[in-house]
């Protein structure tokens, strides 16, 4: 693992073991997007779909001399235009009291490292529109938004009707 300039930051791989830190990190970015309505994820179905058999998505640890200070959450998507694959970011949280140490552009470029070494086309994410903190620092690392594009998703119920085929 690429190892960050400040010798009191240590990025490394979650293992099984870190399935509560990771939980916990999760419960904190929810609570600051204002979501953690929504944050149903559990200590089981974390295990199951990070270290399971078929594991969904990998996890990086951020440590603060010693401490957990944050993660980032990504999986491999593909572009069919490229022919390539790339690295999808669904998750970067630094915790409040340890923001400004560089522990969220470590984590990206541990990323943009990753996708580099793995033949990634692109490293990329999505942002909330209101998270203005969020967007500048993104923007001062060089990414982009892409306006051409509008996400769209299909959960809960909406979901189980579209799979019946009766939508």
């Amino acid at each position: 693992m690429s190892t960050p300039h400040d010798a009191r930051l240590a990025l490394r791989a979650a293992t099984r073991a870190d399935v509560p830190v990771i939980r916990a990190l999760i419960e904190g970015l929810a609570d600051y997007e204002r979501l953690r309505h929504e944050c149903v994820a559990t200590d089981a179905q974390l295990e199951a779909t990070l270290f399971g058999a078929r594991p969904y998505a990998e996890v990086v640890l951020a440590e603060w001399e010693g401490a957990v200070a944050g993660f980032a959450l990504f999986f491999h998507n593909y572009s069919t235009f490229l022919a390539r694959p790339g690295i999808y970011l669904e998750d970067l949280f630094v915790q409040p009291a340890l923001r400004g140490h560089g522990i969220g552009k470590a984590l990206l470029v541990h990323l943009a490292h990753l996708a580099v070494a793995r033949g990634c086309g692109r490293l990329e994410w999505s942002v909330l529109d209101w998270n203005v903190d969020a967007i500048g620092f993104y923007t001062k690392l060089g990414a982009r938004p892409n306006d051409a594009w509008t996400v769209y998703r299909v959960t809960g119920d909406a979901l189980t009707h579209l799979a019946s085929g009766e939508a």
